[in-house]
């Protein structure tokens, strides 16, 4: 069942609304909670955290739509809103948009088409929904062990194996946005950050679909780590099809009269790593997260790795190329590296 907040001043809306879903909402599809202008809404979703979707004016007394969705970010960062308003002229639209409204629907309200519009949007919050699940189900969510988990591990025996340690044969991935940083001098912070989210969730997508994990999140990088069986393959499998993705993705509008084609670097390097818990016992904050001179190696494949480029080391291509058409990319002196390292790019 969807939940839906109906946020509009005119009190028939809600009769009408009522009317027009009753046979959803008595089929359990669609509950919805309503609220007369944009402060008493930011109290319903407080009181209703689980909401999927927002239907909101522009005119209100009190607090406006407008205002109210610059507000949702905080408020709940799921929620996704539909702009229904009388006020469809192009600045209204462009400003709503520019503060997150999924889409805009016009007064007097088709309600085929609103219902149409909901349906999309609700599509798009589950599927929200369903990357932080698997998310949470990654551990990304929990690469810092905080305060209150120390306190609950009482037994000595839960405190050595928290800073437990092994070695092991893994693949690690260094995936860079490319351009991202010249972007950020142009637009608004909120812009900006809502843009990397968006092309993170494509990118954390199709690492989980291979079974890999990210380790962390470093600026408008990720690195994510890959192990088990076939663990090279399922890493280049997933920087090729994030790269195809962003391949075929229109450019971004970023506001202000700026566009930004979304593209990738990408390094990757397999070999022997320590895994564990490293960071500051005392300090009560720890990453689990693998070190060592093939992760280090890794990143700096990245760094000098171009705008869709994804290298890896001719150990790794030896091992790669029976499945993976590459070919040479010269050698570089990298930090650390007492002789020159000779890389291949994967092609495809």
């Amino acid at each position: 069942m969807a939940k839906i907040l109906v946020v509009d001043d005119e009190a028939d809306l809600e009769i009408l609304v009522k009317q027009k879903f009753r046979r959803k909402i008595r089929e359990n599809e669609y509950e919805f909670i309503f609220a007369q202008n944009g402060a008493e809404a930011l109290d319903r979703i407080k009181e209703h955290p689980d909401l999927d979707i927002i239907l909101s004016d522009i005119n209100m007394p009190v607090m406006d739509g407008l205002t109210l969705l610059s507000r949702l970010p905080e408020a709940n960062p799921t929620v996704k809103a539909v702009v229904v308003s009388a006020y469809g002229d192009m600045q209204n639209i462009r400003t709503a948009m520019n503060r997150g409204a999924f889409d805009f629907v016009m007064k007097p309200v088709d309600f085929d088409d609103l219902d149409l519009t909901m349906q999309k949007t609700i599509t798009h919050v589950r599927q929200l929904q369903e990357t932080l699940r698997a998310i949470k189900e990654n551990n990304i969510l929990k690469m810092y062990v905080d305060e209150n988990v120390l306190n609950f591990m009482t037994h000595k025996e839960a405190e050595n194996s928290l800073m437990k340690n092994e070695l092991l044969e893994a693949t690690v991935m260094f995936v860079d946005v490319c351009g991202f940083t010249a972007i950020t001098e142009h637009v608004a912070a909120n812009t900006v950050v809502n843009l990397l989210n968006g092309l993170f969730d494509k990118i954390v997508k199709e690492i989980i679909n291979q079974g890999g994990h990210v380790d962390k999140f470093m600026g408008d990088a990720i690195m994510a780590v890959f192990r088990g069986e076939y663990h090279l393959d399922r890493a280049i499998d997933t920087a090729l099809a994030v790269r195809e993705q962003l391949a075929n993705e229109p450019d971004i509008d970023a506001g202000n009269g700026k566009t930004f084609k979304p593209e990738i670097s990408v390094g990757i390097n397999s070999g022997e790593m320590v895994s564990g818990n490293i960071g500051s016992a005392s300090l009560k904050r720890l990453d689990y997260t693998v070190i060592g001179d093939s992760v280090n190696l890794a990143q700096r494949l990245q760094g000098i790795a171009k705008a869709g480029q994804i290298i890896i080391t001719e150990a790794v291509y030896q091992q790669a190329k029976e499945s993976f058409q590459c070919k040479e990319n010269g050698e570089f002196t990298l930090k650390n590296k007492a002789l020159p390292v000779v890389t291949y790019e994967v092609v495809e």
